[in-house]
């Protein structure tokens, strides 16, 4: 059980977020599971690296794949500019970055203002979605980084890093 669904339960709790953006829609992360938010660097590219890889990162001596997240959620991709940001995480036990357009804040929201996503949009691809954050003025979406990549992708992972 994730953080974000153990707080649902106990509806004062507060959420703690990284929120970020992807074309036009934002996302929200536990921070628990953010180790720290980098500027972009050179990615290196790896032969015959699964689509929604981009390369590897070398961050201060270790050998990080970085994952494109507008691939992995099926959004085209585009140029990298001075707002793009890899967020490092931590996804069983492995340390990888996902690629964002932009990172915009730290939230603490009461898990009472987020609900289930609607049936029809947690489809095959949607199972990684949390929960919906109704904020004053926008829809925060909140995803799970761990369910971000099925088992054999982060068994291909295991082969990038190899």
């Amino acid at each position: 059980m994730t953080n974000i669904e153990s707080n649902k339960k106990d509806s004062n709790s507060l959420l703690q977020l990284v929120s970020f953006m992807i074309g036009d829609e934002e996302f929200g992360v536990d921070i628990l599971l953010v180790q720290e938010i980098i500027r972009m660097l050179q990615v290196t590219k790896v032969p015959n690296a699964p689509d929604f890889v981009d390369g590897v990162i070398n961050l201060r001596g270790r050998i990080i794949p970085v994952i494109d997240l507008r691939c992995k959620l099926g959004i085209p991709r585009k140029e990298h500019d001075k707002n793009t940001r890899i967020i490092v995480v931590e996804v069983s036990g492995k340390t990888i970055g996902f690629i964002v357009d932009a990172v915009t804040e730290v939230l603490r929201i009461p898990s009472s203002i987020t609900e289930a996503p609607p049936e029809i949009v947690t489809g095959i691809n949607s199972e990684f979605i949390n929960a919906v954050g109704k904020l004053e003025d926008r829809l925060l979406i909140l995803i799970d980084i761990e369910k971000v990549l099925t088992t054999s992708e982060k068994m291909e992972l295991q082969e990038v890093e190899a």
